[in-house]
């Protein structure tokens, strides 16, 4: 068989991406950027998650233009990224200060301020709605005026939305350690090549911005084959938290003059882990320690998977793939595994042919042995 070079290319790729643009339309509609934001939420903050880039429209463009698929979209989020200056960096970020939408607790059944159920999937059937293939602008007009109408009535007996940490209760009884204030300026690890050990702000900063799926595929082989005790969601919140940047009038001054430019809404968990520790003396004592995770919108797998593995990497083993820093944080990070995945489509025609000849080389050296013989 022959093999002759493609010719062409240019031509070719311009009606690759004519066809692209046929098949995204072909049926005559299409979706607009709107909608894709008013309905695909959780696409939407699972792209902003691992595109590290938190802009709403921005991230249901990215949805339109990759016809959906996640991995595109943070793809062309990244790229987007990469062009824009960096005028200001914020003010510290206090989670604390979080207006809080949704909160619950797998650890304590009463904690102060109550579980917030607020939006979720996780109470549902999980059956198919059928109802929302009927569904229509008057209908839903109806119901959100129905509902917002309920929602005020509610609205005066509304718990603080700003709660305490349920941590830090167990941290005044001395039963989880405390965490000191570390000021120290974090790594970026969007401007510097990773390198190991990786510091605890490129770790926190990779697994946030890790692919959903293999964050959370990694999470579960932490707990179930690689010796982690069943860890509990010690508190899962998700709110909107408020983004200061310093006064350009008065910089390096007090908190006070700061600029308030917004919020933006995050998840956030903290993870109770039992280990057993020895003494001195041989004695076992258990004692709790935690693992933390954060993400941009409501991401709640993708947070608590971080925050388990985030404990994980603690370990430091490098025998236990979960444990093995260059392992996981090389391995989750969607541009760069699909990347590499997807460019085994380029033209490898040199490296191919070099391999096929060395294999019919190979088969002609056996031929003329077993001849001989």
């Amino acid at each position: 068989m022959g093999y002759v070079a493609v010719k062409g290319g240019t031509q070719a790729i311009e009606e690759s991406l004519q066809r692209i643009q046929f098949e995204r339309l072909k049926n005559g509609k299409f979706l607009d950027v709107d909608t894709i934001e008013a309905g695909m939420r959780g696409l939407i903050d699972q792209v902003m998650s691992e595109s590290s880039f938190y802009s709403e429209q921005l991230a249901a463009l990215a949805i339109k233009q990759a016809e959906g698929s996640p991995e595109e979209a943070v793809f062309l989020l990244r790229a987007y990224r990469s062009t824009l200056p960096r005028k200001h960096y914020s003010k510290l970020v206090n989670p604390e200060e979080m207006r809080v939408e949704r909160r619950i607790s797998a650890s304590f059944k009463d904690i102060p301020g109550g579980q917030i159920l607020g939006a979720s999937t996780d109470y549902s059937h999980r059956m198919l709605d059928f109802d929302l293939l009927e569904e229509t602008e008057d209908r839903v007009s109806s119901w959100l005026q129905v509902y917002i109408g309920a929602e005020d009535t509610q609205a005066a007996e509304a718990v603080e939305d700003r709660l305490p940490k349920v941590l830090d209760y167990l941290r005044k009884e001395g039963l989880i350690t405390d965490c000191p204030l570390d000021n120290t300026e974090p790594d970026d690890v969007t401007r510097t090549s990773l390198t190991f050990p990786a510091s605890r702000s490129e770790k926190l900063q990779i697994l946030t911005r890790g692919q959903t799926g293999a964050v959370t595929s990694l999470a579960y082989a932490v707990i179930r084959g690689y010796g982690m005790i069943h860890p509990t969601v010690g508190e899962l919140r998700v709110g909107q938290l408020p983004i200061y940047v310093e006064s350009p009038l008065h910089p390096n001054e007090e908190d006070d003059e700061a600029y308030y430019i917004g919020e933006i809404k995050v998840s956030e968990v903290e993870m109770l882990v039992p280990a057993t520790i020895k003494k001195e003396n041989g004695a076992k004592e258990l004692k709790l320690d935690f693992g933390y995770g954060l993400c941009f919108g409501q991401n709640e797998t993708k947070a608590i998977a971080m925050s388990i593995l985030d404990k994980s990497l603690e370990g430091g083993n490098k025998s236990v793939p979960t444990q093995n820093e260059e392992f996981v944080l090389y391995h989750i990070d969607s541009v760069e595994s699909t990347g590499f995945i997807s460019h085994l489509k380029m033209p490898h025609y040199v490296t191919f042919q070099s391999k096929l000849n060395d294999v019919r080389k190979t088969r002609q050296n056996q031929s003329v042995e077993s001849e001989e013989e």
